[in-house]
């Protein structure tokens, strides 16, 4: 912690006792922006050295700053200022925020934006959000060699202009890997910059403000916002332990024929986000027919397919397919890390030209460089070596997650949830309100994704689900993170 001069603060609170006028000193350093989110203040010996205290005085103060939720503690690692507290702004915040009022100039927006949630989870010590990767796994070293190559003997005709579907030696490479591994074929394959650009774009060419989109009732909110920002409208289909059902999906387009009808199906089969549910066979071929019948096409977003454990990944929708009805939609987000912005998409050539239309009016193409980069990676098959071995390492995660979590449900912890076949999250149901748990586990340094988060209305958010994350950490920070969360509980 920087020097304070918490002494004259102590000064204005004189007349209570010593660990209130400490607390008191402390929490005005924090509303003044003195102390930031997160910074770690001084152990209790130190504090008290330096202000002449007894210990059990700076102790006392801490317990009571922690129990008002301005700092939270860290077994063996001290007292923190808490990120969210008890106050919308400190002084300090409120100033910057004065310097960004707006112009006064009415900007007449045509249509409404929902203002995004830039707060990153990764300035937690232990963050549980599900689907990222660990960073910490993936190559640099290795794949640098392939950037090194790319700009050092590069093709001058892939640096100009041209190429809006993509790198043509990453088309080639993912066209090979979608073949071998996915029994995908005969499509046209456009590299987009992430899944995100693909939704986008979909939602543009293929919706507008008199069409609906099905989705299943616990979903993708980014989806949802692409879907929203070409006016349609958003129609939640039930769901239950074997994903989608397909009645009610029928039964929804029957409802929306005369209204707004149903265009698209958005759907993540292999593991349902949030509940990592994999969609039985049984029910792909009954949502496929379903579509067939009524003329509404699927965006199949395999965002994870990599990543399965128990046995081989069913083949995606897309793999089977005779209507072409199904846009396949992927990432390389997962294997590598959230940062790289390449995703793909692989569907019938007549979108994929419409597709490649509206892309070039929005950004051209993706960095010709980092694709070519990635072809390398492809080409050398070190990206596969890389891909068993994050695989193996994700596998074990989750098992140890399991240990864990039965662990703690002997010990008399109410936790239930299914073991799933795949995927980088969990989906634990607890016996208290899980929106309420996942502000209590902020305070303690824990970042975690609650129900409420995934429910589009008319959807009931029961509040008893959370959604773990067990991919990005490595087993240490798991077991200390639970622990710390179990301890919030």
């Amino acid at each position: 912690m920087r020097q304070l001069n918490l002494q004259a603060l102590m000064t204005k609170a004189s007349g209570q006792a010593k660990y209130l006028q400490l607390t008191s000193a402390i929490r005005e350093s924090i509303k003044r922006g003195l102390l930031t989110a997160q910074e770690r203040l001084p152990s209790a010996r130190e504090l008290a050295l330096q202000l002449s205290l007894n210990r059990h005085t700076v102790m006392a103060a801490y317990q009571e700053l922690i129990a008002q939720g301005w700092l939270y503690s860290q077994p063996r690692k001290g007292y923190f200022v808490s990120k969210l507290l008890p106050i919308d702004s400190s002084d300090t915040t409120q100033q910057l925020a004065d310097k960004k009022q707006s112009s006064g100039f009415d900007w007449q927006f045509t249509r409404a934006i929902a203002t995004p949630n830039l707060e990153s989870s990764d300035s937690y010590p232990y963050n549980f959000a599900g689907g990222t990767p660990d960073v910490a796994l993936f190559p640099f070293n290795d794949f640098k060699n392939y950037v090194s190559e790319s700009l050092t003997r590069p093709n001058i005709a892939n640096l100009h202009y041209g190429n809006n579907a993509g790198f043509p030696d990453l088309i080639e490479q993912v066209s090979l890997y979608l073949r071998r591994t996915r029994s995908l074929t005969g499509r046209q394959i456009l590299i987009t910059n992430g899944s995100q650009e693909a939704l986008y774009i979909l939602s543009q060419l293929l919706l507008n403000e008199h069409s609906s989109v099905a989705t299943e009732a616990m979903g993708y909110a980014p989806a949802w916002q692409s879907f929203r920002s070409a006016g349609a409208n958003l129609v939640a289909i039930a769901q239950d332990e074997q994903g989608l059902i397909p009645a009610a999906f029928e039964q929804a387009i029957i409802e929306q024929q005369h209204l707004k009808p149903i265009k698209l199906l958005y759907l993540t089969p292999l593991h349902q986000y949030p509940t990592t549910v994999t969609l039985t066979m049984a029910r792909r071929h009954q949502i496929y027919r379903i579509a067939q019948r009524h003329n509404i096409a699927i965006i199949e977003d395999d965002y994870d397919h990599e990543f399965h454990y128990r046995c081989q990944p069913l083949a995606p929708m897309a793999s089977d397919d005779p209507s072409g009805l199904v846009i396949y939609l992927s990432t390389f987000s997962k294997v590598m890390f959230p940062g790289a912005r390449i995703g793909f998409m692989a569907l019938d050539k007549q979108l994929s030209d419409a597709v490649i239309g509206y892309k070039t009016i929005m950004n051209h193409k993706v960095s010709t460089p980092m694709q070519d980069a990635i072809a390398r990676w492809m080409k050398s098959g070190a990206f596969e070596r890389h891909l068993r071995k994050v695989t193996k390492t994700y596998h074990q995660r989750r098992d140890f997650m399991t240990q864990l979590l039965n662990d703690y449900k002997a010990s008399g912890q109410v936790v239930a949830f299914n073991e799933p076949d795949g995927g980088m999250a969990m989906w634990v149901e607890i016996n208290q309100s899980a929106a309420q748990l996942a502000v209590k586990a902020k305070n303690q340094g824990i970042y975690l994704q609650h129900e409420g988060l995934f429910c589009l209305p008319p959807h009931q958010n029961q509040d008893r689900f959370i959604r773990l994350g067990y991919a990005g950490m490595d087993e240490e920070k798991l077991k200390a993170g639970l622990a710390l969360l179990f301890q919030a509980n």
